[in-house]
């Protein structure tokens, strides 16, 4: 019994050692390769390893490792996926694949990197956008970022990598106009996602339209109080979507600010300063749950005049205590330097008598010889002449 017992432990340890060392020499897929099938897809396809048991092999790929979410398990040697320049802002990307027992499996073989690069270097791109018109349809515009490699080659189809999606490309004849480049795309820009490709014969950038809308109408209404109503006429798309108005107002001297307001059409209010102008602009996106449009803000609106009340009184309030101060200052001043003759030093009278007294005569010839003497007048001489009593004055008779 000792000798089996010891010999079956024996077999179960060798068997453990056995199935971990298989476990851990997974051998890592290799000859890696990819191609492009257009210019928003590539195929990555690799070899089965060597030296493995099972006929059923299982891997694992992924674009970022520090994202264990971006990661999938298949069980074929191929994957397909749409990369765009947009995206990462170059032309190259790095993909990781390796072997794996099974898709909850600890156990795995080494990461096997492959590079990817784009058949032609990033092209730069500014400024895209693309407004979505009565028909659904797309009228974009752009600026090239090099004119020298102009004229550009626009092609899209609607985004995915399925065998559906991925056929021959529709192009597009840009025309330049208002300094920009245009181009009318025949593709539902509600519905479905559109990928562009942009294309000299020196570089290419791709990139998944942004789809835009004109900004909404923008309605400002009658005043109520010290509140001011707005409203927005609706867009024409996206009917069962919430949309999300921004408002943006400047107020007399005030700083811009920004608000948002969800409304499927019934009017907003807004505190408001009847002395002040007010200048508003708009726009507006979808939420979270519909498709993401969004559109640019519109044209400023304004409305009242900015009153100078308030900056009267305001510098009436700091100029006038500067004024008054100053003059409060200087009759101070005033007073102090010319005291002796504003108010004068007046003797007491009983003070006088009492030392006139104590002096006797002295004190009064003193005070005598102080008094005022009047200035003589000058007297003219006059000269009279007698007469005579012969003189006979005649009489009229």
């Amino acid at each position: 019994m000792t000798f089996t017992a010891e010999f079956f432990t024996f077999l179960t340890f060798t068997a453990v050692i056995m199935v971990h060392h298989c476990k851990a020499a997974l051998p890592p897929p290799t000859e890696l390769s990819y191609e492009w099938v257009d210019a928003f897809t590539v195929n990555v396809t690799w070899k089965k390893p060597s030296g493995l048991q099972h006929e059923k092999v299982w891997y694992k790929y992924c674009l970022a490792l520090d994202l264990p979410q971006s990661c999938v398990c298949v069980n074929s040697r191929n994957f397909s996926a749409t990369l765009l320049t947009q995206e990462t802002g170059s032309g190259n990307w790095t993909y990781f694949v390796w072997t794996v027992e099974d898709c909850n499996s600890p156990n795995e073989s080494t990461k096997v990197p492959k590079i990817i690069r784009t058949p032609k270097p990033r092209a730069e791109v500014k400024d895209i956008k693309c407004i979505i018109t009565g028909t659904r349809e797309m009228n974009c515009s752009w600026i090239p970022g090099n004119p020298a490699n102009t004229p550009l080659k626009l092609s899209y189809r609607i985004c995915g990598c399925t065998t559906e999606l991925i056929k021959p490309l529709r192009e597009c004849d840009p025309y330049v106009g208002a300094g920009r480049h245009w181009c009318y795309l025949t593709a539902d820009g509600v519905k479905n996602d559109t990928c562009v490709s942009f294309e000299t014969d020196t570089g290419m950038s791709t990139l998944q339209i942004a789809p835009m809308i004109d900004p909404p109408v923008f309605i400002i209404g009658e005043e109520e109080g010290d509140t001011l109503k707005l409203s927005w006429v609706h867009p024409k798309i996206g009917v069962n979507c919430i949309w999300i108005y921004t408002v943006c107002y400047k107020k007399c001297s005030h700083s811009e600010e920004c608000h948002d307001y969800t409304t499927q059409g019934e009017p907003v209010f807004i505190p408001y300063d009847k002395s002040c102008r007010y200048e508003f602009s708009s726009s507006v996106k979808t939420d979270r749950y519909c498709k993401t449009v969004f559109s640019e803000r519109g044209k400023v609106v304004s409305i009242g005049t900015n009153e100078p009340a308030d900056e009267t009184l305001t510098v009436i309030s700091i100029v006038l205590p500067v004024i008054l101060s100053v003059c409060i200052f200087l009759s101070c001043y005033c007073f102090r330097r010319h005291s002796a003759i504003i108010c004068p030093v007046i003797p007491d009278p009983s003070a006088i008598f009492k030392e006139m007294m104590m002096n006797g005569n002295k004190e009064l010839k003193t005070t005598v010889g102080s008094l005022y003497t009047p200035v003589p007048e000058p007297i003219e001489s006059c000269k009279v002449d007698l007469v005579t009593d012969n003189l006979v004055v005649p009489l009229n008779s």
